[in-house]
């Protein structure tokens, strides 16, 4: 009995240390006000944060619950879509607010370079995904 209330304590504040990280993280890099500024819409900022807020409860659900369906290979595209499409702006949002890129380019005198280096990493970053997953995987799962 004891170890099962242990069990569910440390359950609950190991969520909770997570979740609190999480926002903590959104908040500190502001990917929220960020978008928003971005795209130069406002109204649709309780959109946005409904998005996040069903989001993190649709990931937690099918964690907990462990939920399948039989077409969800049709869905995997789209997911993996929109998975890429957040890793990539918790990518930017950590490096524009540690100002990384725009310091070396100065530093190195390449300012006037910058949308190609950008355009450079981001086609790196898509090129090494797409050989890892269609090269690399398939001909390495029997190892």
């Amino acid at each position: 009995m004891i170890i099962n209330m242990f069990v569910i304590f440390v359950g609950l504040a190991s969520g909770l240390a997570v979740g609190g990280g999480f926002v903590a993280f959104l908040s500190v890099l502001g990917i929220v006000p960020r978008l928003i500024q971005l795209t130069k819409n406002k109204k649709r900022l309780p959109s946005l944060e409904w998005a996040i807020i069903l989001g993190a409860l649709t990931g937690l659900a099918g964690s907990l619950y462990g939920v399948t369906t039989v077409y969800g290979f049709l869905l995997v595209p789209y997911v993996g879509l929109l998975a890429g499409a957040f890793i990539g702006m918790l990518a930017a949002a950590l490096t524009e607010v540690l100002d990384v890129i725009p310091l070396v380019t100065r530093r190195l005198g390449i300012t006037a370079k910058l949308q190609s280096i950008m355009f450079a990493i981001i086609l790196g970053k898509v090129s090494g995904s797409l050989f890892y997953w269609l090269f690399f995987i398939p001909y390495h799962k029997g190892d």
